[in-house]
């Protein structure tokens, strides 16, 4: 992953499936959807124990939702990648991205092998703030 591909994604994406966000407004992942919503990405939230988090309808599965989706963002613990991962193949994601402390190599490999960028171990809202801070425009 360089950060040529980083960039294409954060700039190109529109609607982010975010699997494992929280409802829990201290948890990290509450916490970058709120600033990914901030910055005008569609943020949809996919957690079976909710029926909604920061105001969007959640999703239990990426199958269930309705609509296409740019990037499928982890919150899950590395061994539940590989599900993730084939989900977000059959559903047409143009991405995945394993936010930090998220690495599984061989669900990686699989999603390469679909044709999605994979990006693993990177915060999404630590690198759209580098990002932006760089001059790039876009969401």
């Amino acid at each position: 992953m360089n950060e040529n591909q980083v960039d294409a994604i954060l700039g190109k994406a529109k609607t982010i499936a975010s699997v494992g966000l929280s409802a829990n407004a201290a948890k990290p992942s509450h916490e970058i959807g709120v600033y990914l919503l901030s910055q005008g990405y569609t943020v949809i939230p996919v957690n079976p124990r909710e029926a909604t988090i920061l105001g969007q309808t959640s999703f239990p599965t990426l199958d269930a939702i309705p609509e296409t989706i740019d990037v499928v963002q982890i919150f899950r613990p590395s061994q539940d990648v590989p599900p993730i991962v084939d989900q977000a193949i059959r559903i047409g994601a143009k991405a995945i991205w394993m936010q930090q402390g998220v690495v599984h190599e061989g669900a990686a490999a699989t999603a390469e092998a679909a044709g999605l960028v994979v990006v693993m171990d990177r915060c999404m809202r630590t690198e759209h703030q580098r990002w932006k801070g760089a001059g790039r425009r876009g969401a």
